[in-house]
This record gives structure tokens, sequence and C-alpha cells, in this order.
């Protein structure tokens, strides 16, 4: 249609739409966790969302990142590991219609805001790791470029600016730390929210890499001596 336009043909399209909004129902949050042996009223939070676009399978919006933040859980506790503060995924329900099921969590958990120590989302691809994106004030960057450090076996000790997610936007909003991970998403937007987002575009290496990333930074904050600074 670019090249039609450029030679100076009009284009008309006609779209038909068939969507149609539905009455508000029932969903539900899954939240899985870690407790803390120290501190178990502060909580490290990793996140992604279960639900998905109403075509394809959401293979890998969300469910890759909704399963790393499960399998992050699931390594640690295989590996016996418990950290003082603790690690609690939450697989978000109902993003695609606006971060419904976030946004509650929000609501209900505010007046604690002060024991969450950081909020992880994973919801661009689970592609190779890049590295981490991070929000927060300047000491607490610090002590993420350290954490970050530990990530170079895999290679992926990039600490890059502005932390992001639909679902822990109000967290970072507040001035909790959030960070998101950065993988190579070039190829994401084949498939985003289309019949090709199928359990074909995920590969296990890169969601092994993606998991180990995401096991290493909650477990090392949640188990550091004290909470990222604000």
């Amino acid at each position: 249609m670019w090249r039609m336009a450029q030679r100076g043909q009009k284009i008309v399209v006609r779209l038909t739409m068939e969507a149609k909004t539905l009455p508000d129902a029932d969903s539900y949050n899954t939240v899985v966790e870690i407790t803390g042996w120290q501190h178990p009223e502060q909580v490290v939070l990793l996140s992604g969302h279960l639900d998905s676009w109403d075509v394809g399978q959401g293979a890998m919006d969300d469910g890759g990142g909704a399963m790393i933040s499960w399998e992050a859980l699931s390594l640690i506790r295989d590996l016996g590991l418990r950290p003082r503060r603790t690690l609690r995924t939450v697989l978000w329900t109902a993003e695609e219609q606006g971060g419904v099921g976030a946004q509650q969590y929000y609501n209900l958990h505010k007046i604690n805001i002060s024991n969450f120590d950081l909020v992880m989302e994973s919801d661009l691809g689970t592609f190779t790791p890049l590295g981490l994106q991070f929000t927060g004030n300047d000491a607490a960057r610090k002590v993420m470029e350290e954490v970050v450090k530990l990530l170079a076996p895999i290679n992926t000790t990039k600490l890059e600016a502005h932390g992001e997610g639909t679902d822990i936007s109000p967290w970072m909003q507040a001035g909790v730390p959030g960070a998101s991970l950065h993988v190579a998403d070039s190829r994401y937007f084949w498939f985003h929210h289309s019949e090709g987002d199928t359990m074909t575009v995920q590969d296990p290496r890169e969601m092994n890499l993606c998991s180990a990333l995401w096991a290493v930074v909650a477990y090392v904050v949640a188990d550091l001596e004290d909470m990222l600074p604000r």
C-alpha cells in the first residue's frame, strides 16, 4: 500500500469489524510465593499476564512472561533457597482489557506499599535476553548494577533505563523500584496479537536464559540485607 501511494495511486480501504464488547465477567489473578525467612512482610514481585488476545494462543504475549515468572520461583525452590524477603509471582488477569487484574491488586495492596521492594514484569517476549531495564533512584541503580554483574555467565549484565510494564506501572508511579526484561525483540510484532502467536514462536533455550535472569535478579534483591533505596 505504501508503494501504491508513492506511485500516486488513490487507495480506498474498507474495513469490516466484528469485535463486540461483552459484559464484564469474574476472573482472577494467580498468586504463588516463597515466604521470606527474615522479613516475610517485604515483597519482591515477579509477574506476567495470564490472559491473551482473542486470536492465536498467547504463547508469546504473554505466556512466556507468565511462565518465566513461575519458573523463577520453581528454580529457587528446587535449589532449596529461601531469601530474607518474600518472593511473590503474580500472573495478572485481564491485562488486555486494560490492566484490570493488576489495578485491582494495586488497590488492595497499596496500603502496604512501603513493604514492596521491587516489582518486575515480563511482557515483551521471551526471546534471547539482553539485559534488565530498571526504574529507580540513583542509589537503587547502583545496587542493581552490582546485582546484574552476577549474570556475566549468560552475558546479560547490561542495566538499562526505564523499567516498563502495564501491570507494574501503578507501583512505579508511586515510587516503588521496577524492572522489566529486555530481550532481542525485533520479531515481537511479527506475532503480536495475531494468529501467529503460538508455541512455535518460543525457543526453550531462550526461555531458560530468561528464567535464569529473572530468578537471579529476584532472589538476590530479596536476599539483600536492606531494601532497595527510594
